[in-house]
């Protein structure tokens, strides 16, 4: 769908109500079942009230499905009878217009846009016969298709950050049958620039909320009052291994680290292993940004089971915050309790039989404290039996074997691979530029486009971003007005 025309068209949740009875709890299912294709269907049951305002309160939709619904029937229907009349009330106002923005009910519907909304147009909407020419004089862009001076234009804006000039319009306007061919080269020239890969540029700053910086306790160029450690390493790594189709998946399994090297535009190059600067892991046991030493300073600081730097890995990097309930994925025995937190209480359990296994492989590594409090953010086995006076002799039991995605995982290394190939973290790195680029995430009609331009950054991208980038600026939800 054109982002112009659909701007209102986020799909709202659907709650399908018989009468002034409420809401009936089978209808998002049932409406599905009507139209399976329509987009707001594509994870299986629609999730907010198309047919109503507040229930049990009609908008122009629902009032026009309750009137079609078994009409003259006694009201409250009980869920066996609404069910049976709802293909039927559906079916009977698919061809009407509820919202008066001259597109029908079923066309909205299908369209992946809001049939109570006149503000909100199907995919398609006045791209029909005249309605295309007028359409693209009045934006000055064919709003109706894919516009390749649009994408020239905006990718000028969104990758290299200012306009294009006269003069590359110009060429590019010459040249129609190249015009891919320009898109790509702006894009390439794009991708090297300081505007996206500099120091406070696009690609740094979406590292932002996976560093998570507080400048009070940084160490090194422009340290705050308490120098712990130094977030730029992560910053520099984290750019690196998003720049020149490198591997992204370092971001997680990667032994090395990344030296900022200043200039007109900032360069990243690999450090020499053996020269750590002030990260302290030992390259055998290095997991990427989840080792770093400002990492595990700012998330593990003294604790023998590090559930906050596990549960941040999680989020950042696999995109799933289990304090919203995502990704939850049990395992059975757990949560076992090892530093007496009273996490098998009944309201804490169905979360930490997920997170606790997920925060074993990283309990071996120091965030503060160890030895002489030397701040030795080191890989640590026996790290665990110095707590015991404070958290119980079970805690020096724990394991440091864990479970991610129902798969064992021996330590952190090997949590770290099953993250780095996993479907989650190709979804989590696409959308992180998905949402850079639109400001939001996939709205329902483009959720098709985005489910494959992830598959292939798994496949023919191989986790190379610029490779994903090029194919991004090809889809219809970047390219269409």
């Amino acid at each position: 769908m054109s982002r112009a025309l659909g701007a209102a068209a986020a799909v709202a949740v659907l709650t399908l109500v018989a009468a002034e009875a409420g809401a009936k709890p089978a209808a998002p299912a049932a409406f599905c079942g009507a139209y399976p294709g329509a987009p707001a269907c594509a994870s299986g049951a629609v999730e907010c009230a198309t047919c109503h305002t507040v229930p049990p309160a009609f908008n122009a939709y629902g009032r026009a499905v309750s009137g079609a619904l078994l009409a003259g029937e006694p009201r409250p229907l009980d869920d066996a009878r609404f069910l049976a009349g709802l293909p039927a009330a559906l079916a009977a106002v698919e061809g009407l217009d509820a919202d008066g923005d001259g597109a029908s009910n079923r066309d909205e519907i299908i369209g992946g846009s809001v049939p109570s909304d006149a503000a909100s147009a199907p995919a398609g909407a006045g791209c029909e016969g005249e309605g295309a020419a007028a359409a693209a004089a009045a934006a000055g862009y064919d709003v109706c298709r894919y516009d390749a001076r649009y994408v020239f234009r905006k990718v000028s804006i969104d990758f290299c950050g200012r306009t294009p000039t006269r003069e590359e319009l110009a060429s590019f306007d010459a040249a129609p049958a190249e015009a891919r061919a320009s898109i790509d080269a702006l894009l390439d020239a794009c991708l090297r620039g300081a505007y996206w890969r500099g120091q406070d540029g696009a690609v740094w700053n979406l590292a932002n909320k996976k560093v998570r910086p507080l400048q009070t306790i940084k160490s090194g160029e422009g340290a705050g009052p308490i120098p712990l450690a130094d977030y730029f390493d992560d910053y520099a790594f984290f750019v690196y291994t998003q720049i020149d189709d490198h591997d992204a998946r370092d971001l997680l399994v990667g032994q090395y680290f990344v030296d900022r090297v200043p200039g007109d535009v900032t360069a990243y190059v690999r450090r020499d292993p053996a020269a750590p600067g002030g990260q302290r892991v030992p390259e055998a046991r290095r997991a990427g940004m989840l080792t770093h030493r400002w990492f595990l300073v700012v998330n593990t600081m003294f604790t023998a089971i590090p559930r906050t730097t596990a549960a941040q890995a999680y989020r950042a990097y696999l995109g799933l915050d289990l304090a919203k309930q995502e990704g939850l994925s049990p395992v059975g025995g757990e949560p076992r309790d090892f530093d007496a937190k009273g996490v098998q209480a009944a309201e804490c359990a169905a979360c930490h039989a997920t997170l606790d296994p997920l925060s074993y492989p990283f309990s071996r590594y120091e965030g503060l404290g160890g030895g002489a409090f030397g701040f030795a953010n080191a890989y640590q086995p026996d790290r665990l039996a110095r707590f015991v006076e404070t958290d119980g002799p079970a805690v020096a039991d724990t394991p440091e074997a864990g479970v991610l995605f129902g798969q064992p995982v021996a330590d952190l290394l090997g949590w770290a691979r099953v993250a780095a190939d996993s479907d989650e973290f190709a979804r989590a790195v696409v959308l992180d530029y998905w949402k850079l680029l639109f400001g939001e995430p996939p709205r329902p009609d483009e959720a098709a486009e985005f489910a494959e331009l992830w598959g292939r950054f798994k496949t023919v991208h191989a986790y190379g971003v610029d490779r994903m980038l090029h194919d991004l600026v090809a889809t219809e939800a970047y390219g269409v007005p």
